[in-house]
């Protein structure tokens, strides 16, 4: 692992689970290959793991933020059966096209690409942002990183540990 770091931000859909659309069922968690084992192996290496996800399905209202947090316990619940964990969830449910009124905004400063909830995981966790990276599979992702001042990594799908083992090494 890399001396200086000390945590791995992960996108959610298409990274950590397979992004069917708005996924939020708990029993519709389908991990990505290897995930599980990537999330143990940098818990092991004493790093912080946490997930920032955009989630315009509250915004759209297809689904509400107590199923994003049902869905967060089951990847809990899942991962702690391999004596893994994620170290916090920052969800964002801001989209410029809300139906939910409550959720709509032009440009929240948490929805990537906009570095909020990499901010707020550096802040709460007492981290600069070199001692950080980002592991997405979008654009979006990998901006968000670099606007919070941090390595992104592209993930383009495949075996996750692998690839974190590549990135992290």
């Amino acid at each position: 692992m890399k001396s200086k770091l000390k945590a791995v931000l992960f996108d959610r859909d298409g990274v950590l689970n397979l992004d069917e659309g708005y996924t939020h069922k708990p029993e519709d968690l389908v991990w990505t290959p290897g995930a599980r084992a990537a999330i143990r192996r940098l818990n092991e290496a004493g790093l912080k793991v946490v997930v920032v996800t955009n989630q315009s399905g509250v915004a759209r209202g297809l689904y509400d933020l107590a199923a994003v947090d049902l869905f967060h316990d089951e990847m809990r619940r899942q991962l702690a059966k391999d004596g893994a964990r994620i170290d916090a969830f920052y969800a964002c449910p801001y989209h410029k096209d809300a139906q939910v009124d409550a959720w709509r905004h032009d440009d929240h400063p948490d929805r990537k690409p906009n570095p909020g909830m990499l901010l707020a995981a550096l802040r709460d966790f007492g981290l600069k942002p070199d001692e950080a990276i980002m592991i997405g599979d979008r654009g979006s992702d990998m901006e968000a990183a670099r606007r919070a001042g941090m390595p992104g990594h592209l993930y383009e799908g495949g075996d996750l540990d692998a690839f974190v083992a590549r990135v992290t090494a």
